[in-house]
């Protein structure tokens, strides 16, 4: 049974961090490039961070870029996004996920998780 287990997040104020985790299992992690994406609803959920298989090429959504760190670690089977210097607009329920095989680093399968709620707020 794939399940997809998401961490760490909470309320914290403009300028702060939060380091989310992603615990998963029921797949080989180690086979699929991941995606965080957010979403604030009514919206569809959006990309936020990619990262591959092997943890060696990365890539975030522009609003992103230069404040969160998207990471993995295949032995534990955990996928990672650190994030810093954080603003009102990063908040929303976030998700980990698998990444299309062949397709856009912004292209993810459907979210399975709980998820995690970020809210920025002073």
């Amino acid at each position: 049974q794939v399940q997809l287990v998401e961490s760490g997040g909470g309320l914290v104020q403009p300028g702060g961090s939060l380091n989310l985790s992603c615990v998963v299992s029921g797949f080989y992690f180690e086979r699929f490039a991941m995606v965080w994406v957010r979403r604030v609803p009514p919206e569809a959920p959006r990309w936020v961070a990619h990262i591959d298989k092997n943890g060696v090429n990365t890539a975030y959504e522009d609003s992103v870029k230069g404040r969160f760190v998207i990471s993995r670690d295949n032995a534990k089977n955990t996928l990672y996004l650190q994030m810093n210097n954080l603003k009102p607009e990063d908040t929303g329920l976030y998700r980990c996920t698998k990444g299309v095989y062949g397709g856009f680093v912004s292209d993810f399968q459907p979210p399975r998780g709980q998820g995690t709620q970020v809210t920025v707020s002073s």
